[in-house]
């Protein structure tokens, strides 16, 4: 049912109205699901820009594999449960090792193909990367 005035009634065309919308992700959702009573979230955000809790979990496991190697543990639960954390760590080393040989692998096939079809592109990717594959850190 149209109004008698129809034809003033505004006119809204593809992309014609307010398109505008916010796109950056928002990124805080881990740290604002933080319950209070647990610690605070603005606190665990910027300790987590310093070191992740992967790498803190990292270092806290090879310090306490090296004290508890030159322990004298007694109980056989405790020495099981070292065992198994030192599995666990081989694990993810081993997912590591996995996860950057496959990177690697993905790396020289696209450069591979660059090489073939990319002309210029190559020439200058050639001249980024072979300083960066130069350095000795």
């Amino acid at each position: 049912m149209y109004p008698w005035l129809w034809f003033w009634a505004p006119l809204h065309f593809p992309w014609s109205g307010n398109v505008a919308q916010r796109i950056d992700p928002n990124t805080r959702w881990f740290f604002q699901g933080i319950d209070p009573s647990a610690g605070d979230a603005d606190i665990e955000e910027k300790a987590f820009s310093v070191a992740s809790y992967g790498r803190q979990l990292g270092l806290i496991t090879e310090i306490l594999i090296e004290v508890a190697e030159h322990a004298d543990i007694k109980s056989a639960q405790a020495a099981a449960s070292l065992e198994r954390l030192k599995r666990i760590r081989d694990q993810i080393e081993q997912i590591k090792r996995a996860e950057y040989t496959a990177r690697a692998a993905d790396i020289e096939t696209q450069v591979a193909e660059l090489r073939l079809k990319g002309g210029g592109e190559y020439t200058r990717l050639a001249e980024k990367l072979l300083p960066l594959l130069r350095d000795d850190r």
